[in-house]
């Protein structure tokens, strides 16, 4: 069933002169085994809603239902729900800790009151999960490079096999290489683990090779929810907002307003180069 999100909305320093509206009256649905990307530029509310979403903030009014169930409610277990809605933070290789890589993935299962045995097996299986080279399970966390470091963070969200898996800016920081891979990883796990997978990222590039569904927020509200190339088609609306299409609806809407008819909806070069060959002829080739 999923997440179920009604008209919330969360204040920050509530009452006070200096209180802050990080979401006015949100609402949207997150169903079972999707490829959602959120987008929005720094303040636009994002990563709040995303921490709303397994109850690290609880929302100032309206309700978040997971399984049909309110998550504020009396008798509800929030330890449950934070072992099916797995959030892993920007940066999150600041999280890392114990003495190697094997045991740091091992936490979160061992802290669900598991046994270690339990809690090994599942760490092996999310180390396999996120590609960690074996030769690294027993290496310190702080010993691996900025992309490796990433993938265990990952792993140990993986180990307590959450349903949901959001993560926030998982490429952050690091360099085209390293993206690439982070973002190739993610693709994989969706597909391989059937999981829902929230990713937040500001840039489009980033989300329109991956997801089914983009949501776009600013100012605190949820101004977009859709397929991506609906989404995209709202260029000028996404410039105001600090944010701007993949490079490659440029080209061909440039494409298109020099002559050429082609579709200006291709999302990734792919796509671009597919359409572009199929006007051949216009081009003289």
């Amino acid at each position: 069933m999923g997440l179920k999100v009604e008209d919330i909305s969360f204040l920050y320093e509530r009452g006070t002169a200096m209180q802050v509206t990080a979401l006015d009256h949100v609402s949207a649905e997150i169903p079972d085994n999707q490829f959602i990307g959120l987008i929005g530029h720094t303040g636009s509310g994002k990563s709040t809603f995303v921490q709303t979403l397994n109850g690290l903030l609880k929302v100032t009014s309206g309700h978040i239902y997971y399984n049909g169930e309110d998550i504020d409610g009396d008798k509800f277990d929030k330890k449950k729900l934070r072992s099916d809605v797995g959030l892993v933070f920007q940066y999150p290789e600041h999280q890392l800790f114990e003495v190697d890589v094997i045991s740091d993935v091992m936490f979160g299962p061992r802290n669900l009151g598991l046994s270690d045995a339990e809690a090994k097996k599942r760490a092996l299986e999310a180390l396999e999960s996120v590609r960690m080279p074996k030769s690294l399970y027993k290496s310190s966390p702080f010993d691996l490079s900025g992309g490796q470091k990433r993938r265990a963070a990952i792993a140990g969200v993986l180990a307590m096999r959450p349903k949901i898996l959001i993560l926030d800016e998982p490429t952050a920081g690091l360099d085209p290489k390293g993206r690439d891979e982070i973002l190739g990883l993610i693709a994989g796990m969706k597909r391989e683990l059937n999981m829902t997978i929230i990713l937040v990222s500001h840039s489009m590039d980033d989300v329109a090779r991956y997801v089914d569904r983009i949501m776009v927020m600013g100012g605190g509200k949820l101004l977009y929810d859709d397929e991506p190339v609906k989404v995209f088609r709202h260029v000028t609306e996404l410039e105001e907002l600090g944010l701007a299409a993949p490079q490659i609806t440029y080209i061909m809407k440039l494409l298109k307003e020099r002559g050429l008819d082609v579709s200006s909806d291709a999302l990734t070069v792919e796509e671009a180069a597919a359409e572009i060959m199929a006007h051949r002829r216009e081009l003289h080739v």
